[in-house]
């Protein structure tokens, strides 16, 4: 039995990713976003928004799930990224049920990078911080301008300036 509970809890974090994935994309839908998905997943793209200009733009989602560490529920880490044209991160937290969006000019700007060892050139940002004493977290004050409650950025944003 303890084997299984052990596959039980691999199958839910493997699957967690995807999950919050299409419950994102389910949010852009609902807000009437033309969305398109790429049948794999090679090319860090996991949507395709066309913008009412007719435009379209590239999206990766990223998410945290509510059974991390405590301190860590924005914790974005190992991100190989390099700047795209057109390209748009949204993040979203689990347990603190906030989501960001950033271009990917914003991401690389925001973001901290490896620059030496195994792991260079890879990027992590951690949009919250905590409160020991009243274990709780917290949007950091510097990233409050990413927060969002719809997908206006990505409609009606140029990700390049």
């Amino acid at each position: 039995m303890n084997g299984e509970l052990d596959y039980k809890n691999f199958r839910h974090s493997a699957a967690f990713g995807k999950r919050i994935e299409y419950y994102v994309i389910g949010l852009m839908l609902k807000e009437g976003l033309d969305v398109f998905l790429p049948m794999v997943d090679d090319d860090a793209i996991d949507a395709v928004i066309k913008k009412p200009d007719g435009s379209f733009v590239e999206v990766q989602i990223k998410a945290r799930s509510k059974y991390v560490k405590f301190g860590s529920a924005a914790l974005f880490a190992a991100i190989p990224h390099e700047y795209r044209k057109n390209y748009w991160f949204v993040f979203y937290s689990e347990r603190m049920d906030k989501m960001w969006i950033l271009s990917s000019r914003e991401f690389i700007e925001k973001s901290v990078q490896n620059k030496t060892g195994e792991h260079k050139g890879i990027h992590s940002i951690w949009f919250n911080g905590k409160n020991t004493r009243e274990k709780t977290e917290h949007v950091k004050p510097q990233f409050e301008k990413y927060l969002v409650k719809n997908f206006n950025r990505i409609l009606n944003e140029n990700p390049d300036k």
